[in-house]
Order: C-alpha cells, then structure tokens, then sequence
C-alpha cells in the first residue's frame, strides 16, 4: 500500500485514495461536447466516505444543455482503480485519459480522447498543486488530467445516437475531504482561434488556524501554457462575482490575464462535504468568458478572445475570497 500511495503522489492523475477508509471523497470531471455544439454534458466518476466510514461509488452526469443533472450510487465495492496509471471503472463505467466507456440508464456509449493536454508535473512540483501537492493536511486537492483534446466515438442518449466525431474534450479531478467553503471556478476550450483552453480556480484556503486564498490558472495558447498560480509568485489584483458576472484579473513577472464572465442559468449538483456527497453547487456549462492575455513588458496583447460553453461555479461564501 505505500508504494502504491507514493507513486499516486508523484501522479495527481491517478488514483489518489489508496488505503483511505473514512473521511474522503475523490472524483473526476469530463467534460466532452460535440462538434456543433449541440450537446455537452459532463460526467463524474467517484467515491465518496464519511467519519462513520459509510462509503458509496457514483456518476454524476450533468447534461448541460437541458441543465439537468443525475445522481447514480453504486455500492463501494463497483470502485476499482489501476495502480499503475490513471484509470478507473464504476461498475460497468470506465474511465481513463484515453477514452470512456458509459453504461448507465439512458446513456451508453464510448468515447476516445486523442492529443491530450496535460499540466507539466515535474517531480518536485507535481501538476497543478505545485509544492501544495507534498501538504499533507489540504481540504482539497486539484489535479488537470488534459486541459484539451479532440474526442471521436458515439454515446446513445434517452433513445438519441449522438456523435461525437471532431468533438472538444477536457478533464480534471479533485479529492480530499471537501470542497473549499468559498471557491470560483471556470473553465473553457471552445474559443474563436482552436487550441485555446483556459481554466481558472480562486478559493479559500484554510492554514493552521486561519484562511488564505490561492489561485490557480492556465491558458493553454500556442501550443504552450502560461501559468498564474499562488506558488508562482503570481499576483491576483481583482477577484468579483456578482450574480451574472465574474471579473477576474491576476499579474505574473511577465503576463496580465483579465477575466470577464457572463454567467448563464446554473444546475444543482452534489458536492463533497465530509467526504460524502451531500453539499450542493450550482454550474452553469454555457456561460461566456472574454478572455485577454497581455506581454506587460511588450505592453502588446497576445491574445483576445470570447470562449463559448465555459463551465462556471460561484459557491459558499465567496465574499471572503473578493480582492
């Protein structure tokens, strides 16, 4: 069981809970859409425990067209993971970075994910947590799986064959024992120009007895990411959500990324409180996020743009986290 947990912490990716009993919950994010945009949904494969050690496996599935949202429980045991590579199944539900396999009441089909994007992990600062990744006393974890990639297959939906050929795909995960009392959280990879992705995370950090607030961001462009994050030095200037709005700007050495996001209707979703899934979000997957990436010591702008179907969360007591 130790090697399998070491290897785990040097892979965020993978399969994080190894020997985990009570206390817990850890879960992945797909999100695929097709290529006219017509359908997309997001899928969340997990496990889930509280302090008595209750445990349950689910797929949470989020249609966010419809925005409508299922809740389907399998027993513990329907959890399986490899221990050597990022891949998961949920009772006749499987999941890795390659593809997804669903068989769930009114949604069956396969997906394969192809030119994924994931986030750098050198050894000594793996994935997107960076250092916060070796603290072992974290509320909750983060990890990028692919910040983009092109799908193909086909999923059959309430009696509808849907296909997903030259789709848009991204994944992400989170674990630990909840999800932050005060967090925004937005992501999009449907832009004007193609092979741009974004995702940005601002949240209330509980340390020792007090609180800070971190930050993680990325824009993937030009086949290269720029990173903004609390363990990079980087600066977060302006943090405001409003019920229709977000405005997020933040500064690294050489960068200046400005965030503005027009929030579309939200579905109620489980979250995780305690390990269980009892907590209750709201995202919204059709949201619109104006986007500019600016050289400060150039003073040029290298990016503008409007992306489409970006998946938004504005939860729990945000006002703490407003800069």
């Amino acid at each position: 069981m130790p090697v399998k947990k070491i290897r785990a912490l040097f892979n965020p990716i993978r399969f994080q809970g190894w020997g985990k009993k009570r206390r817990y919950f850890e879960g992945w994010y797909f999100k695929f859409l097709n290529s006219n945009e017509s359908s997309a949904f997001a899928v969340i494969p997990g496990i889930a425990m509280d302090d008595g050690g209750n445990r349950h496996s689910f797929v949470q599935v989020l249609d966010g067209r419809k925005k409508t949202a299922e809740y389907h429980k399998y027993d513990f045991g329907d959890f399986r993971a490899a221990p050597g590579r990022f891949m998961i199944s949920v009772g006749n539900n499987h999941f890795s970075d390659e593809s997804l396999l669903l068989d769930l009441p009114g949604l069956k089909g396969r997906l394969n994910f192809t030119g994924n994007v994931p986030w750098p992990n050198p050894w000594y600062s793996p994935g997107i947590m960076g250092p916060y990744t070796f603290v072992p006393f974290m509320e909750c974890y983060h990890g990028i799986v692919s910040m983009d990639h092109s799908i193909s297959g086909r999923l059959d939906y309430d009696g509808e064959t849907i296909d997903f050929a030259g789709g848009r795909g991204y994944i992400e995960k989170d674990w630990g024992t909840s999800f932050p009392e005060g967090y925004i959280w937005l992501q999009s990879n449907h832009f004007e120009e193609p092979g741009i992705s974004l995702k940005i995370s601002v949240a209330k950090i509980p340390w020792l007895r007090s609180f800070f607030v971190g930050f993680i961001a990325g824009i993937w462009i030009k086949n290269r990411l720029v990173t903004f994050t609390t363990y990079n030095r980087s600066a977060l200037k302006t943090v405001s959500a409003g019920a229709d709005k977000v405005e997020i700007v933040i500064e690294n050495k050489r960068y200046i990324l400005e965030v503005n996001v027009k929030r579309d209707t939200a579905t109620s979703l489980a979250s995780p409180v305690g390990g269980l899934m009892d907590g209750r979000i709201e995202e919204s997957m059709s949201s619109l996020v104006s986007v500019k990436l600016t050289d400060r010591k150039a003073g040029k702008t290298i990016f503008s743009g409007t992306g489409r179907n970006a998946s938004v969360e504005v939860a729990g007591r945000v006002e703490e986290i407003l800069v």
